[in-house]
């Protein structure tokens, strides 16, 4: 059911997007929560409002406990390497285990409940790329209303590139992910593909609004959707579609209320006795619609696995490149979605990379000659490498 929401709401959701603030930004909220119309159509708008505003007036109070000297856990976590996972699951489930077992963090490893209380990174090594695995301190029933840390925890899966859910195979392990997937499902996080798929990427001022279509608009034409995004002052911005998307849906994303994150789950404790029966349940219940990938932190079984199932999950490739003249090509890859062409690679490098482009040799596997001179359209594959040639 469509929003309706008048130009004075939208007006102000357009200022809400551009505050950079905390402050300003709850302001902003506070004024667009009060222009928007109540009824069924906006309900699930208004929740998801509440929620932005709740994380912001914690975000405040944590800077002004900092600022006082009170100290306090620290929720944002800057991404690095090739991705940042974060590493959900319930008390007690191996996480901490996992992190140290995998990564070079330091962290504190108990049998005791609830020891994590702020995030802790770590970089997993596979291959010649590294993952952040950043752990999240436990999720439990009504995270998602502001138990404990619960609204910090759903806010750092929704800013990840991938999810790493874990349960501990001794317990009720289908209980386990149930209550996981539920309390994200209630923050609007997603970990199976939707029929649609909408991406919204602000840009800078005089970019410009680009539309890329990798599906189909069900119940609007073009024209509608240039009208809707131009109604929230949507100017500047690349907006990807993928599948089948109604114009409700693509209103939707403008509010960032529902993301969708690829998810790998980690069913620890395979050592334990009871541990194939709970896996078998655990199987049965996901029906292959998530990964499962078996370990066990205490002997270390499975481990090994944990970086190529991020990898394909993911969606990733790995792209090499070789300066002119030069013999060798760079051991550190680009990372790219699968698909990308040349142009994505080269506006990875550098803005002037794509605007000043010429053409590119590549050297591939699957291609009869290499290097192959190629356009700005070519598709890219996992282990090429590329040699970028300007005006």
């Amino acid at each position: 059911m469509p929003t309706n929401l008048r130009a004075e709401a939208k007006h102000k959701w357009a200022e809400v997007s551009a505050a950079k603030n905390p402050r300003q930004k709850l302001q902003l909220l506070q004024e667009f929560l009060s222009l928007v119309p109540k009824h069924k159509g906006t309900a699930k708008l208004c929740v998801q409002v509440k929620k932005q505003m709740a994380t912001l007036r914690r975000e405040i109070e944590e800077k002004k406990r900092r600022r006082a000297g009170k100290g306090g856990p620290k929720f944002f976590i800057e991404k690095e390497g090739a991705a940042q996972v974060a590493l959900i699951g319930l008390t007690n489930a191996g996480k901490s285990s996992l992190l140290a077992a995998t990564t070079n963090a330091k962290v504190k490893v108990s049998h005791n409940a609830y020891t994590t209380k702020e995030p802790v990174p770590g970089m997993l090594a596979y291959e010649d790329i590294q993952f952040q695995i950043v752990e999240a301190p436990a999720l439990m029933k009504g995270s998602v209303n502001g138990r404990a840390w619960g609204p910090q925890t759903l806010a750092l899966a929704r800013n990840a590139d991938c999810l790493i859910l874990m349960v501990d195979l001794t317990h009720d392990s289908v209980g386990q992910v149930s209550l996981i997937l539920n309390e994200m499902e209630k923050a609007r996080i997603l970990v199976s593909k939707p029929k649609a798929r909408v991406e919204v990427e602000r840009k800078l001022v005089g970019a410009g609004l680009r539309i890329i279509l990798i599906g189909r608009l069900v119940d609007c034409t073009f024209r509608d959707l240039e009208e809707l995004l131009k109604s929230y002052r949507i100017m500047d911005a690349v907006v990807k579609i993928y599948g089948e998307a109604t114009l409700d849906e693509v209103e939707d994303a403008i509010f960032e209320s529902t993301v969708y994150k690829p998810a790998v789950i980690v069913a620890n404790k395979m050592d334990l006795e009871g541990s194939e029966t709970n896996l078998k349940l655990l199987q049965t219940h996901v029906n292959s619609q998530l990964p499962i990938i078996t370990v066990s932190c205490k002997t270390r079984h499975g481990l090994d696995r944990l970086g190529e199932a991020l990898f394909k999950v993911l969606n990733v490739i790995r792209v090499y490149t070789k300066e002119p003249c030069e013999r060798e090509f760079s051991e550190r890859p680009f990372i790219l979605k699968k698909g990308a062409t040349v142009y994505d690679l080269a506006r990875s490098i550098h803005s002037d990379f794509s605007e000043k482009f010429s053409f590119a040799k590549v050297w591939s596997k699957r291609l009869v000659f290499s290097p192959q001179k190629v356009g700005f359209t070519f598709v890219l594959e996992d282990g090429d490498v590329a040699e970028i040639h300007m005006r």
